[in-house]
């Protein structure tokens, strides 16, 4: 007979067993510590309460065949409904409690769960996986060992059981979501790690505070009578490898878009250093070789021995622009010995795993002062280098380290450092080949423009020459002053389609080209003309070089080019442009205005005509020439470019240097996309008393005149010691001029710089230098010129031609 614990409302059975004692009346009288545990009701909230009311569904009692009428034993089972709401199958075993008298005066019944349902439970308990359920009703939450173990708290509250993503305000949404809306979902979340101490296992080494990441399955729970949702049930499944594959992933994939974006040597190890960190060290540092940061060619191969190597880049995880895990400041030289991991990874060819359990690391650290004391403040433990390597030649070194907080690196890290390392190598080596390219080009190009511009005294000039700031390399830009016969100068400047070697090249010979036919003194549209033809010859050229041939690369050339003469006696300059941007002419009255030209095609098109235009300036006009690098830009076409430059021309300026730096920083960005040429000239003007000229008739005799008028207008000048050798000048270029040319014929003096004598006639026959014979009576008087005066030439007009010789002043 079972004993009844009045005092508990416990039966004396086995609390394992879930007891209930029920009287005849179906009231509950006693209730055991398995009955607890089974439906999760107290004793206090059950005894004294009808048995019925925990039964679920309509008529329960009499679908169970439970009978509590006569005194026999019975069994049968019945749905009972658990304090959180849930159904329990049990299996009920009631037998007869009699008294004295044999008389039944209670009934103690067995509840045993269904059979299917311990197994669910079993399954519960002890999945693998950590796996919850919530009832709506109550809030309360079951978890398995699993869900346990997995918890961020050591301790929790009975009345609320959490498991660990209930700490996530993103979880409990999806909780709320799934029990109002009755449908899936799936809810990914990242914990943080228990342990980072070196030596813990960290499933996902990416950050250097690191996590664990879950995937998290919830689902509706139902009340299988109602179909109402009673509850929800979760899974979490640890997805740390899989989330860790795919953010290595995600980091080279990064890696592709970060690395590399400029061709600067410097930008792209530092672009390494800042995506490292700090998803995969806590501590990023770069060195190079020297001689890549020239451009020059590495030595093949891996690196033997110490190496001495250049910081260029590195990066942290402290707050700020400083730095200072660093033992080494960046653009400082370190050593690194044969046995530390940097130089052994050089030397190998392959990244090294290192940390505080290698004697190597601790001794390397140990042999620089400041190191030592970073290691120690920081404390560094785990160490990868990795050689930054690139068609065959070593660039230089990556080293990546973490610290405290932060687990060691493992072989995954290796690999994915390795495929970083790569990248940047890659980078780093087309950054250090165009280092070189445009380090050869403009040397090249520096080389073929003017250093110093000649000195004249036609015009007063200032100039810039910018390269261009970005990748597009070297152009094709190029401006120069010649000075010409009769104190005029040429002003001119040009543009090689393109960019490149190739370009610069092909300015200097144009540049060439142009300085040897202005020597000849051809008016600017005849000369376009000439240069037109040599564009040309070149393209046509070209054509014949092989495609395969390195450096070379065939097509059409096509270029631009200003050229305006200037003359300080008339004042007046005559411009012919070959498809180039016009110039601006600033006047003494501060008006700033384009002239306008008569634009002609760009060189190298061939067949077309180039036209002069004439221009009268005042003494003192200012007259800018550039290329359209200075004009054109992304917000802006050239006409508004002109419109700026006029307005930079017409603001208050203290000298021509001035005014070429005001110009620059009204229309230039920080970096031209564009090489940019700037040619400023302000103009001079001869005046009566620098100039003297006579008009004289063919008459052989008025070669005594001649000489006679020029010596006394030496005298007026103070001059008389060159006139033994004007008058010699004189009486030949007359003489020649009466016997070979035309009239008109014409003398002038112009005393500037040197002493110009100038004879002009109507014929346009050039006369030339030739070695006369012994017994030759003529043929001997331009070389006599030629040998008194320190040049002499001869120029051709729109009436004929005229012949000069400049000779020095005396001293004083």
């Amino acid at each position: 007979m079972a004993t009844f614990d009045q005092r508990n409302g416990h039966s004396g059975w086995s609390s394992d067993v879930a007891t209930v004692t029920l009287g005849l009346d179906g009231v509950v009288t006693g209730w055991s510590e398995g009955a607890r545990r089974l439906l999760g009701h107290p004793a206090p909230e059950v005894v004294g309460r009808a048995a019925t009311e925990l039964l679920l569904g309509e008529g329960a009692p009499e679908a169970t065949g439970l009978s509590l009428a006569g005194s026999q034993e019975w069994r049968g089972t019945a749905a009972l409904r658990h304090r959180d709401g849930h159904r329990v199958e049990t299996t009920l075993h009631a037998q007869p409690a009699l008294d004295a008298d044999g008389r039944t005066r209670s009934f103690v019944v067995t509840l045993s769960p269904h059979p299917d349902r311990t197994m669910v439970q079993w399954a519960f308990d002890q999945s693998s996986v950590a796996l919850s359920t919530h009832t709506t009703a109550s809030g309360a939450w079951e978890r398995n060992a699993v869900a346990h173990g997995a918890g961020e708290r050591a301790a929790e509250t009975a009345a609320e059981r959490r498991p660990p993503s209930l700490a996530d305000e993103g979880f409990l949404r999806c909780v709320r979501q799934v029990a109002e809306e009755g449908v899936p979902l799936r809810y990914e979340c990242l914990a943080p790690e228990p342990s980072c101490a070196p030596g813990a296992t960290a499933p996902v080494p990416l950050t250097a505070t690191h996590h664990r990441a879950w995937v998290i399955e919830l689902w509706p729970v139902r009340d299988p009578a109602t179909g109402e949702v009673v509850g929800v049930g979760t899974a979490a499944f640890d997805s740390s490898d899989q989330h860790a594959a795919r953010q290595r992933l995600a980091l080279l994939q990064e890696a592709g878009a970060r690395i590399g974006t400029t061709l600067n040597v410097t930008r792209t190890a530092q672009e390494l250093a800042d995506l490292a960190v700090p998803r995969l060290a806590d501590f990023v540092s770069v060195d190079l070789l020297d001689s890549v940061l020239r451009g020059e060619e590495p030595v093949p191969g891996p690196v033997d021995a110490a190496v001495v190597l250049r910081r260029v880049a590195h990066q942290s995880t402290a707050a700020g622009q400083d730095v200072p895990e660093a033992a080494i400041d960046l653009g400082g030289m370190d050593t690194y010995p044969p046995f530390s991991p940097p130089a052994r990874c050089l030397a190998d060819g392959k990244p090294v795993l290192s940390g505080a359990d290698d004697p190597d690391f601790a001794a390397w650290i140990a042999g620089h002062e400041t190191r030592t004391a970073r290691v120690a403040e920081f404390g560094f433990h785990s160490v990868m280098a990795t050689p930054l390597r690139a068609r065959g030649i070593t660039l230089g070194v990556a080293v990546f380290t973490r610290g405290k907080g932060s687990p060691p690196f493992e072989p995954d890290d290796l690999v994915l450092a390795e495929e970083l390392a790569g990248r940047t190598a890659v980078g780093v080596d087309n950054a250090r080949r165009y280092t070189r390219e445009r380090t050869n080009a403009l040397t090249l190009q520096r080389s073929l423009l003017p250093r110093d511009l000649p000195r004249q005294a036609a015009v007063e000039v200032a100039y810039r020459y910018l390269p261009a700031g970005t990748g597009a390399g070297v152009g094709g830009d190029w401006f120069d002053v010649v000075p010409l016969s009769g104190t005029r100068v040429a002003l001119v400047v040009g543009d090689v389609v393109g960019h490149g070697i190739h370009a610069s090249a092909t300015m200097g010979r144009l540049r060439t080209a142009v300085r040897t036919l202005a020597d000849v003194d051809l008016p600017p549209d005849e000369l376009l003309t000439h240069l037109d033809d040599l564009v040309t010859h070149l393209a046509t050229d070209r054509e014949d070089i092989d495609p395969d041939e390195p450096y070379l690369v065939s097509g059409e050339i096509g270029a631009t080019c200003l050229y305006a003469v200037y003359d300080p006696v008339s004042r007046v300059c005559t411009f012919a442009s070959a498809g180039h941007v016009p110039p601006v002419v600033l006047r003494p009255d501060g008006t700033a205005r384009v002239v306008e030209l008569t634009p002609g095609p760009l060189l190298g098109v061939g067949g077309l005509p180039f036209e002069c235009t004439e221009l009268e300036l005042p003494e003192g006009s200012l007259l800018a020439f550039c290329t359209d690098g200075l004009l054109e830009a992304r917000d802006r076409d050239v006409g508004l470019g002109l419109d700026r430059l006029c307005e930079a021309l017409a603001g208050p300026v203290s000298s021509l240097e001035a005014t070429c730096d005001t110009i620059l920083r009204a229309l230039l960005p920080a970096s031209p996309s564009d090489d940019v040429a700037l040619l400023l000239a302000r103009t001079r003007a001869l005046h009566a008393d620098q100039v003297a000229a006579w008009s004289l008739p063919s008459d052989p005799s008025i070669v005594a005149d001649a000489r006679a008028q020029a010596t006394r207008q030496l005298t007026a000048w103070g001059l008389e010691e060159a006139a033994f050798v004007t008058e010699l000048v004189v009486s030949e270029l007359v003489t020649n001029a009466i016997r070979y040319g035309a009239v008109p014929i014409g003398l002038r003096l112009i005393r500037d710089r040197t002493l110009i004598c100038e004879v002009s006639d109507a014929s346009n026959t050039a006369p030339h230098l030739r070695r006369a014979r012994t017994y030759d009576e003529g043929g001997r008087g331009l070389h006599m010129v030629a040998q008194l005066t320190q040049g002499w030439g001869t120029r051709q007009g729109p009436q004929g031609k005229t012949i000069w010789a400049e000779q020095s002043l005396p001293a004083g």
